[in-house]
């Protein structure tokens, strides 16, 4: 929509306010660090739990699972520059002390890392 004014000098008017859906809202990333939840409200009076630094991951493995220290991002497929800022999303291979691991969750939507041992 157009903001200002009209040619003939009369005003836009907006058609209708914001609705609680369509706010907008801070792009959240999952870094490496010691571990930080944020909670938000979200539809319905739920509540989402974002991830925004951790330093563990849990694995499974065999219905066992195991929970490791990351040692490093070394790849993100989506995206190069985030491996090298250490920012963790799904499909992200991380270094960890039990091997390469890659991440199966959503870390921002889920507020955990779980993933899968790669090799």
């Amino acid at each position: 929509m157009k903001y200002g004014r009209k040619i003939t000098g009369g005003r836009y008017k907006k058609q209708k306010k914001k609705r609680f859906y369509e706010r907008a809202g801070q792009k959240k990333t999952t870094k490496l660090g010691e571990e930080i939840t944020k909670t938000s409200r979200t539809t319905g009076g739920n509540a989402k739990t974002s991830l925004l630094r951790t330093k563990s991951v849990n694995i499974q493995k065999k219905g066992k699972t195991i929970k490791a220290e990351i040692k490093n991002v070394i790849e993100t497929p989506s995206d190069k520059f985030l491996a090298r800022q250490n920012i963790i999303t799904k499909g992200t291979i991380l270094d960890t002390d039990k091997g390469k691991v890659k991440v199966t969750s959503r870390p921002t939507q889920d507020g955990v890392v779980n993933g899968i041992l790669v090799e």
